[in-house]
């Protein structure tokens, strides 16, 4: 529990106060010898009068949110929220609850997602309090919801359920796995709007994976809250993660594994009701549509794949993303080693010159990028290793003798 990231200074501000509890996944972890995220405290009373306290021995200061019956403890040693304990109501499907602070520990229990989450520590004893079979089910490695309208009230835990069984490798209780294909069936999914559900992908898609994307396929989810295209295939995404360098963001090529191919509605359109980010969204998209089309590029007969030069011609606008979709989409060895040797090596090749040498050598205008062009390609080709070469050869392509 101390292992978590600001949690002795928080927790040596609370020590003493009587009505706090750390509950949810934080209890979870510790109990199963992880170090937790993050804590969350909850407090049976007034969450803005325990913070205040928490604050002024730590010398910080306390934003209040009356409407949450939140409070959030700023301090150089740690920044941590206060919630008072809450019961919740839904008024329709998918909408987002109505709270009620001044609940009791039980009640705010109650509108956890899964029992495993669903246990509370008091600071001042130690003392943990459940709700039924929730210990059980975290001894047996088991998600269970706790009540049957719970994917009716809050659809975007189906999203989690796939989440925390990546996560934590956990297997799903029979008759929770019985509601969540009713729920997906049912169009529960449809009841959410594309912002929450963009929020919990982009959860998911920091799980490990694939196990989480392969989650989605289970009832037909991904197809329901993500695309209906959506189809994960373990080797694929394996296959595209193991060639993903490091500055290519892998959780967006994993989820673009997923797509290729994916046609009506448009991929931008789709990302852009999950709310994904413009670069975000671009680089999935570009990213699956293009894939199959790259990927017969890469294995073409006719490419060596130790021909940088063609590398560099075929290659240089593709994002890194995109390439490593299309290279692990390959149905031969090709398509793999030639993705690599562009990520890994051809792309870092730089030239020893830039463009101000070629204005000093007297270019201007689209000239001096013909230059750097030409220049690059005999690097390439082995033909100009040094700076003196480069300029040579990108002298001589703009000005033929």
């Amino acid at each position: 529990m101390r292992g978590a990231p600001g949690a002795e200074p928080a927790l040596e501000a609370l020590r003493g106060e009587p009505d706090v509890h750390v509950v949810g996944g934080a209890v979870r972890d510790a109990l199963l010898g992880l170090v937790p995220r993050e804590l969350d405290f909850v407090v049976e009373g007034d969450a803005a009068a325990v913070a205040r306290r928490a604050a002024e021995r730590l010398g910080g200061r306390v934003v209040v949110h009356e409407r949450f019956g939140t409070a959030t403890v700023h301090a150089a040693a740690a920044v941590f929220d206060v919630v008072s304990a809450r019961s919740e109501t839904y008024a329709r499907p998918g909408a987002l609850p109505d709270v009620r602070a001044g609940a009791s520990l039980h009640e705010d229990l109650a509108r956890r997602d899964f029992t495993v989450n669903a246990i509370a520590l008091h600071l001042v004893d130690g003392a943990l309090a459940e709700w039924p079979g929730a210990r059980a089910d975290l001894g047996a490695g088991r998600l269970r919801v706790l009540h049957e309208r719970s994917f009716a009230d809050d659809p975007t835990r189906l999203l989690r359920l796939a989440r925390y069984a990546a996560r934590l490798g956990f297997a799903t209780e029979r008759e929770t796995e019985a509601q969540a294909a009713a729920a997906v069936a049912g169009g529960a999914i449809g009841t959410v709007s594309g912002g929450r559900l963009g929020s919990e992908l982009r959860l998911l898609l920091r799980e490990p994976q694939p196990a989480a994307l392969l989650a989605l396929e289970r009832h037909g989810l991904g197809a329901a809250a993500v695309h209906p295209g959506f189809a994960a295939s373990p080797d694929l995404i394996a296959a595209v993660l193991a060639l993903c360098p490091a500055d290519a963001r892998a959780d967006l090529a994993a989820l673009a594994a997923c797509l290729v191919g994916a046609l009506a509605p448009p991929l931008g359109e789709a990302l852009d009701r999950l709310e994904f980010e413009a670069a975000a969204r671009g680089i999935v998209a570009k990213a699956a549509d293009g894939a199959h089309f790259l990927c017969d590029a890469l294995e073409d007969e006719e490419l060596r794949v130790d021909d940088d030069v063609a590398l560099w011609r075929m290659l240089r606008r593709k994002t890194p993303e995109a390439v490593a979709v299309a290279g692990g989409l390959g149905r031969s060895a090709r398509a793999e080693a030639a993705a690599r040797r562009w990520l890994c090596t051809v792309r870092h090749r730089r030239l020893a010159i830039t463009g101000d040498d070629f204005v000093a050598a007297g270019l201007s205008g689209p000239p001096v990028g013909d230059a750097l062009e030409a220049a690059q390609l005999a690097l390439l080709a082995g033909e100009a290793p040094g700076g003196a070469e480069q300029l040579a050869a990108g002298l001589a392509a703009v000005r033929p003798s």
